[in-house]
């Protein structure tokens, strides 16, 4: 089986590349490109994400043809996608953060700023939270409900379906932590820097 982590220059995604290939040990061939052709012949596709939506958003676009590739890997192929982080968020149909920016409309919905609640709450949010799993996903197999991951993000994405939510975080409100429709999750959390249950869950989604 071969994975692809597509590194579209969107920071640094060394954590993600370690983490992959520490669980995958020698069953699964992990790549880490932004090669159309190796994108296409994979199994499956990891999309991080660090800084902002606009900035992993013109990152993805600045490199010609990745994002009809990733359409046509993701909507027509239906092959399994996770988006971690910004990843997730670029699901979105928008997202508000600098200024409007177009996502890739896989998963209907928006990504804004969260209610810190007039500064009751610090922005970005950082450090360990527990989740609260919401359906029965393939990525939470062996996990315990209210496990702690670990966050860092200042938006949160808004799907307009609420089916598609599988797990949610306190913090001002109820944050959409992950999202699974079909061959596509993400996480708002980041799973390789999420210790064991985090590995578990990259572990998960390579089992598919």
């Amino acid at each position: 089986m071969k994975v692809t982590i597509v590194d579209y220059n969107s920071g640094n995604i060394s954590s993600v590349i370690n983490s992959f290939k520490e669980v995958a040990k020698d069953n699964v061939n992990i790549e880490v490109s932004s090669d159309l052709n190796k994108i296409t012949s994979s199994d499956k596709v990891v999309l991080p994400g660090q800084g902002s939506f606009k900035s992993c958003v013109d990152a993805l676009k600045k490199i010609n043809g990745l994002t009809d590739t990733l359409n046509e890997f993701a909507i027509n192929n239906k092959k399994p996608v996770l988006g971690i982080c910004v990843g997730l968020q670029m699901f979105a149909d928008i997202g508000y953060e600098e200024t409007e920016t177009k996502g890739l409309g896989w998963i209907s919905g928006n990504v804004s700023k969260i209610d810190n609640q007039n500064g009751k709450y610090k922005l970005p949010h950082i450090g360990w939270n527990q989740i609260e799993i919401v359906k029965d996903s393939k990525i939470f197999k062996d996990i315990k409900n209210k496990s702690h991951m670990y966050f860092v993000h200042s938006y949160e994405f808004l799907p307009e379906d609420k089916n598609v939510i599988s797990a949610t975080t306190e913090y001002s409100s109820n944050i959409v932590c992950s999202v699974e429709k079909g061959n596509i999750y993400g996480t708002q959390f980041h799973p390789e820097k999420s210790d064991k249950f985090g590995l578990k869950i990259i572990k998960n989604f390579l089992d598919l």
